[in-house]
């Protein structure tokens, strides 16, 4: 089993970390590693679900906080071992994220005082089926590990806090008609030529920019797949256009399905998947204080993420961690360093102030 070395830098911390693969279905070696490591921590009561990793300090301060992070990454493609160049580390997970999780480790060991009781969660199958995802499963299997009165995900966001995140949902809008030979065409419906409407209503349609907890959120939505049709000479009885909506934290799964049955209401529609936002909770001091002590201005996350989970708990959430998050999952994902030790010395002053 690799050994971590808690007492490293950061940047140290990021490459040994990017060097144990970790695949989704494949982070046994990775989570071996976190966790025989911070139970060399003194002061932290260590929980393990299958993958997951849940450390968490009893220091009886009023607050607690979660701070998270995903250990499994998308699969290697000539990408490892990692390697630093001009300030950069590169490699698979650098950005997605194990950046993040290398600063939240340097601080588990390191911060033995911090002012607030600290819950660290360190989990798998985040990029994979959202069912085997194991914030999710940890919420189901103990939820009373995750209550908090702030979190923090360590996604990708180029070292600036993004509050909460849109929510999605994806439909299916379906016509139907009458198959028939195109050379008598007439004798039949046409239902790809149905779709006309639905095509015509997303191309017009302006997406609503809402403000929520101080943050502007831009909604989406968007026609993201097309299928029909059965030969070249078969006028086709059946087409389907796939919409997928991004929707502001404000509206729940229920007014979001009905923003999109409202504009389509004389079509088949069937909603193949939903997941709400998170309010950022901006207004709550924690979060006040934790952007204050990280620096720049809180920004709205437009993609969903796990933060979504702990609102669901009831607990208000951003994102924050090094690198750019337009490189997670690609060939040449690479983290500056200057962006994990920015976020180290964020984390550690907040965590720290008196």
């Amino acid at each position: 089993m690799p050994a971590l070395d808690l007492t490293a830098s950061t940047v140290e911390l990021t490459r040994t970390l990017v060097d144990i693969e970790s695949v989704s279905g494949d982070e046994g070696p990775i989570t071996d590693a976190v966790e025989a490591a911070l139970r060399a921590v003194p002061g932290l009561d260590i929980l393990r679900d299958g993958d997951a990793i849940v450390a968490r300090t009893r220091l009886g301060r009023s607050s607690r906080v979660v701070i998270a992070g995903h250990l499994d990454t998308v699969p290697v493609n000539g990408n490892l071992p990692s390697r630093t160049e001009d300030g950069v580390v590169w490699g698979r997970g650098s950005v997605d994220m194990k950046g993040g999780c290398a600063v939240m480790l340097a601080l588990a060991a390191s911060i033995t005082e911090p002012v607030v009781d600290v819950t660290w969660v360190f989990y798998d199958h985040e990029e994979v089926d959202s069912s085997l995802n194991g914030l999710g499963r940890l919420a189901r299997n103990h939820p009373e590990l995750l209550a908090a009165d702030f979190a923090i995900l360590g996604e990708p966001t180029d070292g600036e806090v993004e509050g909460g995140c849109n929510g999605t949902l994806r439909a299916d809008i379906r016509t139907r008609g009458k198959r028939a030979h195109s050379a008598r065409a007439w004798m039949g419906e046409n239902a790809i030529h149905g779709l006309a409407p639905v095509l015509a209503t997303l191309a017009a349609y302006q997406p609503e920019s809402i403000e929520v907890d101080g943050l502007v959120y831009r909604e989406g939505l968007n026609a993201v797949g097309i299928r029909g049709g059965v030969a070249g000479n078969v006028i086709p009885d059946e087409a389907v256009v796939s919409v997928n909506y991004r929707f502001a934290p404000s509206r729940n799964a229920a007014q979001a399905e009905a923003v999109v049955r409202g504009l389509f209401p004389d079509f088949e529609i069937e909603i193949t998947d939903i997941a709400e936002g998170a309010r950022p909770g901006l207004d709550d001091p924690l979060a006040q204080a934790f952007v204050k002590a990280v620096g720049g201005q809180a920004k709205p996350k437009y993609g969903w993420t796990d933060v979504a989970r702990f609102a669901a708990l009831g607990i208000p959430a951003v994102n924050y961690g090094p690198g750019d998050p337009s490189l997670a999952h690609a060939d040449d994902e690479r983290v500056p360093v200057e962006q994990i030790v920015r976020c180290e010395q964020g984390l550690r002053a907040w965590l720290t102030a008196s």
